[in-house]
């Protein structure tokens, strides 16, 4: 049984995939890999390193160093162009990755040490680094789709013009609110 803090950030962590996804549904292929305005990385070197963090940190999470020795990093940045379903195939098993070892996770786990590149960290602050990280580059995303869609952009939160609205009915406030809410928009 896994515990209360573990669903929560189970829900972010689905928050953040459906963001990530929203976004790249509003992108065409050679959008997906082009560069944004000003430079920056492409939609899909940002969706590839997520989830090739993902499967290295989350590869047998608990039991050996999160910066596993077969990753290459630095290609995952590395301009590349793969057919849609292919981004997907690879975006869908970090993400399935994560969530196995959430899956696996209890309370008392949470205080158990484990090591990304050498240096020790309870499973809370794992997960915490995790989560933060995986939002600040879906947050990317979203701000390099948004350039590279202009006014063409579906919101994935609040519109602009539409706080007041929203405050009267926030059906979002939960990540598993959100995710549902967006389901039954693309729905």
């Amino acid at each position: 049984m896994s515990s209360a803090v573990i669903e929560s950030m189970r829900a972010e962590y689905r928050r953040y995939k459906t963001m990530g996804e929203g976004a790249m549904e509003q992108l065409s292929d050679s959008e997906l890999h082009r560069l944004p305005p000003g430079g920056g990385n492409s939609v899909t070197a940002i969706a590839w390193h997520i989830a090739a963090n993902f499967n290295s940190r989350f590869t047998d999470f608990l039991t050996s160093d999160g910066e596993k020795p077969w990753r290459d990093r630095e290609s995952e940045f590395a301009p590349r162009t793969p057919a849609r379903g292919e981004l997907m195939e690879h975006w869908e098993k970090g993400w399935e990755t994560l969530f196995d070892s959430l899956d696996a996770l209890t309370d008392e786990h949470l205080s158990q040490n484990i090591r990304i590149r050498g240096t020790q960290l309870s499973v809370l602050e794992a997960l915490h680094w995790s989560l933060a990280h995986a939002s600040y580059h879906v947050g990317q995303m979203i701000y390099a789709g948004k350039t590279l869609k202009g006014d063409d952009w579906k919101y994935l939160t609040i519109p602009p013009g539409q706080s007041e609205t929203y405050n009267r009915n926030p059906t979002g406030e939960k990540a598993d609110a959100y995710v549902s809410r967006m389901q039954r928009r693309e729905g």
